[in-house]
């Protein structure tokens, strides 16, 4: 069983979430080109972490090796980010950032997350729990908006 905890990120672990972010975010071959060629969106933002809504998880030397951010605006629930480093993936980090931030929200009173997935993640969400929505538009490509009842 592999070893990992997760708790509430803050700005000390800036460094080392711009680095998942950036290897987790390059490591997907359909969406590196575009990545490469627009350099500030693989600058991950502070706020999220300064507002209080990222939970990381970190291996037994306390490195980080994911993390996962929640959004809450206009009465929805959103999951905003899921990033795990490529040498920690198909290990449950993913899976347990996901009920992780599913409880965050619960708790404020939501019974439903909703996330607009990477298309090469589909069967991670609906492995999850999510079900297909609608299709919406992103940077990249159209990509289906998902839903999963939390409470």
């Amino acid at each position: 069983m592999v070893k990992f905890t997760i708790r509430n990120a803050n700005l000390a672990d800036m460094l080392e979430l711009q680095g998942v972010f950036r290897r987790a975010s390059l490591s997907n071959d359909s969406d590196r080109e575009s990545l490469l060629a627009h350099p500030k969106w693989l600058v991950l933002s502070e706020t999220g972490v300064r507002e209080g809504r990222v939970r990381l998880a970190i291996d037994l030397s306390s490195s980080v090796i994911g993390f996962a951010s929640y959004l809450i605006s206009s009465g929805i629930a959103e999951l905003e980010d899921l990033f795990v480093d490529p040498s920690w993936m198909r290990r449950g980090v993913g899976e347990a950032l996901v009920l992780d931030i599913a409880e965050q929200v619960r708790r404020l009173g939501f019974a439903l997350l909703e996330v607009t997935a990477n298309p090469h993640a589909m069967a991670f969400y609906e492995h999850m729990g999510f079900v297909v929505d609608r299709i919406v538009d992103t940077e990249f490509y159209p990509a289906p908006r998902m839903l999963r009842q939390i409470g």
